[in-house]
C-alpha cells in the first residue's frame, strides 16, 4: 500500500472578490522533503500557505496530513496538526528572552516549569543547529537570529511540516547560507518544508521537487534535478521557449550584467541631495557617523553595506522618519534637516523605503493608499473629491500594471503589486531625488525587472535615485557610483567596474578603510 503524503492540499480554491488568488490547487509534500514553490507576485503561493496554516478559510478544498483530513481554523488548530510556518513578518516580543518568545507561544501550556521549559528549548535549538543563548532578549539578535527563533518556536509545537515563506526576502547575505543548512537539516530529521521563493539559486540548491503557480493556477511540478534556472523562469513568467523574456542568469538571478543599466552620469551635474556631516544617535550609538554624501541630478548612487551599518537609519533620517543629532540634509538645495515629511516631499523627495507593508495602511483601499500623502490636491470645498482620486487610481493601476482594483483592501495584495503602489504614489509627484531602499527585495523575476526599468527611467528623466541595496548585482547593474557603509560611515566609493565582490567584500567588512 501507498503510503499517504505527509501533508496534501487538494482543490484548493480561495477567491477575493472578483480576484481569483487559488484555483483548484493541489499539492502534496512528503517526509523528508524540501518542496519550492515559486511563481510571480501575485500568483497565489503566500494565499495557499495561509490557507494552510489556518490564516485563511478555503472557498472549497481540503488538507490533510498522513491522509487524514483537518478542519484548520486557525494557526492554533494547524500547529496543533503539527504545521508550522515562518513568515517575513517575525511575530517576537523585544522584551522577552528567547526562550520565553518560544514558550509563550506554546500550545495548551498551564504552569511553565521554568527549567524543563529552557532545557527543552535548548534541545530543539541542538536538533536544527541553532546556538543562541536562550537568556538572551529578542531585542538584541540580528534578524537571521530572529528568524531562526522563528524556526525554534515552530519545532517546539513538535512540528511535522514546516512553511518558510519567502525565508531568506528579510536576510542580509551572510544569513542565507546558515538558513540553508538549517533547512537541510530539517530534511535530514524527517520534516516536509514548503520553501515559497522568488530565488532561483536557492531553489535549485535546497529542494528535492518544484512547484509553479502562475495565477492561481499549478502551471509545472518537476525534480528540481531535472530542471534549469532558465526553463524555471519561463514557467513562472508564462513565457515560451525561446520566447521573448529575460532569462535568469547562470546564477539563476533576472541580474543584467554589471553596468548594463548605468550610463555616465554628468559630473556637474547640480546636487539634488546633499548630505553633510550627518549624527543619527540610536541607544546612545553613533549609528550615523559623520557622513557626506552627494547625489546628483540623472545618476544613481548605490549605497553597499552589510545590514546593520546604519544603511537603514540613514534613510530613515533623509526621510524624516528619525532626528538627526547633527549635520545637514538638503533636497534640491532646500536645508531639510529639521523639517517635517511633508516639507521634504514637497521640496523634491520621492520615497521607496524598505518596509513595504509598513509604508501603506493595510485596511485602506489601493486608491486610498495612492494619494496618502497628497491629500490636499484631492480635496474641493473640505472635502475628498473621490472621483477624481478614482480616475487617479484607474490611471496608475493601468500605468503601473498594478494587478488590483481601485477598492481592493491593499493588504490583500502581493508584495509586488504593493510595491508597485507605493511606486506609482511616489514617483507620480514627479521627484527630484528618490529614496530606494532594498526596492526588490523578495520580488519576482517580472516585478524585479519593472522596478529597475522604472529606476532607469526615472535617471533618464534628469532625477537622481539613492539606491540602498543588499544586494550587490543589483547595485551593479543600475548604479553609475557606488558607497559603501561600515559602522555608519562611508569607508570607500567604486565605480561599476571596480566594484568586484571581493573589493566590495573587504569594504564590507571594514577590513579596508581607505
Amino acid at each position: 500500500m501507498t503510503q499517504p503524503p505527509l501533508l496534501a492540499l487538494e482543490g484548493i480554491t480561495k477567491h477575493f472578490g472578483d480576484l481569483v488568488a487559488n484555483e483548484d490547487v493541489s499539492l502534496e509534500v512528503a517526509s523528508g522533503e524540501v518542496l519550492a514553490m515559486l511563481g510571480e507576485n501575485g500568483a497565489g503561493k503566500s494565499t495557499l500557505m495561509k490557507v494552510a496554516y489556518g490564516l485563511l478559510r478555503p472557498d472549497s478544498g481540503s488538507v490533510s496530513m498522513g491522509g487524514q483530513p483537518l478542519d484548520i481554523d486557525s494557526p492554533r488548530d494547524a500547529m496543533a496538526a503539527g504545521i508550522g510556518m515562518v513568515t517575513q513578518e517575525f511575530s517576537l516580543v523585544d522584551t522577552m528572552t528567547v526562550a520565553e518568545n518560544v514558550a509563550l507561544s506554546a500550545v495548551g501550556w498551564g504552569r511553565v516549569d521554568a527549567r524543563a521549559t529552557e532545557a527543552r528549548v535548548l534541545a530543539t535549538m541542538e536538533r536544527v543547529g541553532v546556538h543562541l543563548d536562550p537568556h538572551r532578549l529578542v531585542s538584541t539578535l540580528a534578524i537571521g537570529e530572529r528568524q531562526r527563533v522563528e524556526i525554534v518556536k515552530a519545532l517546539f509545537h513538535d512540528c511535522r511540516v514546516l512553511i518558510l515563506d519567502e525565508p531568506t526576502a528579510v536576510l542580509p547575505p551572510q544569513d542565507i547560507r546558515a538558513l540553508l543548512q538549517t533547512v537541510e537539516r530539517l530534511r535530514e530529521g524527517g520534516l516536509g518544508v514548503l520553501f515559497v521563493s522568488h530565488k532561483l539559486k536557492e531553489v535549485a540548491e535546497i529542494s528535492d521537487r518544484v512547484v509553479v503557480l502562475r495565477r492561481g493556477h499549478v502551471v509545472a511540478e518537476r525534480r528540481t534535478s531535472q530542471v534549469g534556472p532558465d526553463e524555471l523562469a519561463r514557467l513562472m513568467m508564462g513565457v515560451a521557449d525561446g520566447g521573448a523574456g529575460e532569462p535568469a542568469t547562470a546564477e539563476g538571478e533576472p541580474h543584467p550584467a554589471p553596468g548594463a543599466l548605468a550610463h555616465a552620469a554628468p559630473e556637474d551635474g547640480e546636487p539634488v541631495l546633499t548630505i553633510s556631516d550627518l549624527v543619527v544617535t540610536r541607544a546612545g550609538r553613533d549609528v550615523v557617523d559623520h557622513l557626506d554624501l552627494t547625489v546628483r541630478r540623472g545618476e544613481i548612487v548605490g549605497v553597499a553595506g552589510i545590514s546593520g551599518n546604519g544603511q537603514t537609519e540613514l534613510v530613515q533620517a533623509v526621510s524624516g522618519m528619525t532626528p538627526v543629532r547633527a549635520g545637514t540634509i538638503l533636497v534640491d538645495g532646500v536645508d531639510v534637516t529639521d523639517r517635517s515629511v511633508a516639507d521634504r516631499l514637497g521640496a523634491g523627495l520621492g520615497r521607496l523605503t524598505e518596509d513595504r507593508r509598513g509604508s501603506c495602511v493595510a485596511q485602506l483601499t489601493v486608491e486610498q493608499n495612492l494619494v496618502l500623502e497628497d491629500l490636499s490636491s484631492y480635496t474641493r470645498r473640505g472635502a475628498l473629491d473621490r472621483t477624481a482620486i478614482r480616475d487617479h487610481a484607474r490611471a496608475m493601476i493601468e500605468q503601473f500594471e498594478i494587478k488590483a482594483e481601485p477598492t481592493t483592501p491593499i493588504g490583500q495584495l502581493s508584495g509586488g503589486n504593493i510595491q508597485k503602489v507605493l511606486l506609482a504614489r511616489a514617483l507620480f509627484r514627479r521627484p527630484r531625488i528618490l529614496l530606494a531602499a532594498q526596492p526588490t527585495r523578495g520580488l519576482d523575476i517580472g516585478t524585479f525587472g519593472y522596478v529597475h526599468t522604472r529606476l532607469s527611467e526615472l535617471r533618464a528623466s534628469g532625477a537622481g535615485v539613492l539606491l540602498v541595496s543588499e544586494d550587490l548585482d543589483e547595485l551593479r547593474a543600475l548604479a553609475d557610483r557606488i558607497v559603501v557603509v561600515f559602522r555608519g560611515a562611508i569607508v570607500g566609493e567604486l565605480s561599476v567596474a571596480e566594484a568586484t565582490s571581493e573589493r566590495l567584500g573587504v569594504l564590507m567588512t571594514g577590513r579596508d578603510a581607505a
